[in-house]
């Protein structure tokens, strides 16, 4: 009985900071306005899907990028790989069937013998070239504070490259998690949700 009546108090006291949490969260990312973004860790493609990212960034005008991160609210960091590579895949069946037959008879006589063998070989060899690129990225305010992260993975699309994709797929999530955060914003202030 203890341990549950210490659930609950616990689950009542822990939930209300979590909604604050949540709150000032919401509000950081509404309030952002400059942005700069950090170099990308990873392998040599990083750079590649970080200014992919600045670009999908930049076409929103959601926010202001700065090169400078002293003027900025908030800095992205993040890494990310883009990597091609070649997938083979190797098969082979065999079949085979053999039949002989023999007969035999006296020294005056000859042999007679039948034999009946088939065969059949088939292999494949398919080398599949993969495009695959993935990235995690997170907004952190001038306190250190992770505000917003994600992660997203592509093996490209049909008009565009793995990393391109990745990136557009970084920031639809971001603009989603923004009007997410803007709608629970108005809920609470009692106003409608534009």
């Amino acid at each position: 009985m203890r341990v549950f009546a210490g659930l609950l108090l616990f689950a009542l006291f822990s939930l209300p900071a979590f909604a604050i949490e949540r709150a000032e969260t919401d509000a950081t990312i509404l309030t952002m306005r400059r942005v700069f973004v950090e170099q990308f860790g990873g392998g040599s493609t990083a750079g590649q899907i970080r200014d992919m990212l600045i670009s999908a960034l930049h076409a929103t005008h959601l926010v202001q990028l700065t090169e400078k991160e002293e003027r900025s609210d908030v800095v992205l960091k993040g890494s990310g790989e883009d990597l091609v590579f070649t997938e083979d895949h190797s098969s082979s069946d065999n079949l085979n069937i053999h039949t002989n037959s023999s007969e035999s008879g006296t020294s005056s006589k000859g042999y007679a013998s039948k034999g009946i063998s088939a065969g059949e070989n088939e292999s494949s060899h398919v080398s599949e070239r993969k495009h695959e690129s993935s990235a995690a990225v997170r907004l952190v305010n001038r306190e250190g504070d992770v505000i917003w992260s994600a992660t997203k993975e592509s093996q490209g699309g049909k008009f565009r490259g793995a990393s391109a994709d990745v990136a557009d797929k970084l920031v639809k999530q971001l603009l989603q998690d923004m009007d997410r955060a803007r709608s629970s914003a108005a809920k609470q202030a009692g106003k409608p949700v534009l």
